[in-house]
């Protein structure tokens, strides 16, 4: 398609978007987007879509099929359309499918937070990716992810895997002296939208919360930022260390074992970014000589965690099945977030939660 063609293209779309549901999507949540966007027009056939099991269960029933007729009415239907609502069954290889289909596509919003890692998957070229815009969800899970990082941080400070021993066992010990966050230094890997709440929560309760960011950023509640390259010269001041980070190439393992033979011995890890950030077995290995005294962790390198991961069964940590971001109100929340986001590109703004199609975030 040339220059030209792109420009009739989204000289199109100005006053009408013609919107593919290939995501489940609720007809409340239809008419929460129609009222937010009249000049969106949904395109849906429930009977093409999964059930769901639980709020934001976009991937549906594993076991739920269409007939091959259904299938080839899916694909019509999202190769009629100016923008997706979701990844088509949340497939990579579907998504590559339909941008490949379907020259008209400008947009695609993923349902996740962490959508780059789904572009990425696709394997598009560089044409493709320059063609089609895509967003993330980024933000609308920031509350409940927080609450869990606090949760996480208050849980090693309070010592509850030896609570949980203790009582287990029936046994009323001599007292010991529980730590404060209030006294402590938290380090928040990622200052974006899930960080930023994170701080906030943090220091709230009077941590002193530090943070890292590759950009000169003033972010409430933070007392320092700095540079992911200084990990190790900050970690022997660290108490706690809450992982709100996406998986890329800049931040696969990032925390590794010089990262934690650094940290202050009996230190808290909370991951709720992504489970690639950290290297499995570094902190494993940290945690058997109690350098990290307690990890709660809600993602994994891999997932589901396989059945014989020695995390299973470590005293020290708090297993999650990736469910911490999950609440009531997520799928209400990012059909909001679509629905503004339509309005800007309409109306010729810049989108919001674009994907960075080089780091794929």
């Amino acid at each position: 398609m040339t220059a030209e063609d792109h420009l009739m293209a989204a000289e199109r779309i100005t006053d009408r978007l013609r919107v593919a549901v290939a995501a489940p999507l609720s007809e409340e949540n239809r008419a929460r987007v129609r009222e937010l966007e009249p000049r969106i027009e949904l395109v849906v056939d429930q009977s093409l879509l999964p059930p769901m099991r639980w709020p934001a269960d976009f991937a549906g029933d594993p076991a739920w099929r269409r007939t091959p007729r259904q299938q080839h009415s899916y694909e019509a239907l999202l190769d009629s359309a100016d923008a997706l609502y979701g990844i088509p069954d949340v497939d990579p290889s579907a998504l590559a499918r339909t941008v490949r289909a379907n020259a008209r596509l400008r947009w695609v919003h993923t349902m996740a937070a962490g959508g780059g890692s789904q572009v990425k998957a696709a394997g598009l070229g560089a044409a493709e990716l320059d063609r089609v815009a895509f967003t993330t969800s980024a933000g609308v899970h920031g509350r409940p992810l927080a609450e869990f990082a606090l949760f996480g941080v208050l849980a090693g400070a309070k010592d509850l895997p030896r609570l949980n021993r203790q009582q287990r066992a029936r046994e009323w010990s001599g007292r010991w002296t529980m730590r404060q966050v209030s006294e402590q230094t938290v380090l928040v890997l990622g200052l974006g939208g899930i960080g930023r709440v994170v701080a906030a929560k943090l220091h709230a309760l009077g941590a002193r919360v530090v943070g890292t960011s590759r950009r000169d950023v003033t972010v409430p509640g933070v007392s320092e930022v700095v540079s992911p390259d200084r990990l190790v010269e900050v970690a022997p001041a660290v108490d706690a260390v809450v992982n709100t980070l996406p998986g890329t190439e800049a931040t696969e393992r990032l925390l590794d074992k010089r990262f934690f033979d650094a940290l202050r011995p009996g230190a808290t890890l909370v991951n709720v970014g992504r489970g690639n950030v950290v290297d499995e077995a570094a902190l494993l290995e940290a945690l058997d000589t109690g350098q990290v005294g307690f990890a709660a962790l809600d993602v994994f390198e891999t997932e589901p965690l396989p059945a014989a991961s020695p995390l299973w069964d470590h005293d020290q940590v708090l297993v999650s099945p990736h469910t911490a971001a999950l609440n009531a109100a997520e799928d209400r929340l990012i059909a909001e977030l679509f629905a503004a986001n339509a309005t800007r590109l309409l109306d010729g703004d810049g989108l919001l939660n674009r994907v960075d199609t080089v780091e794929f975030y």
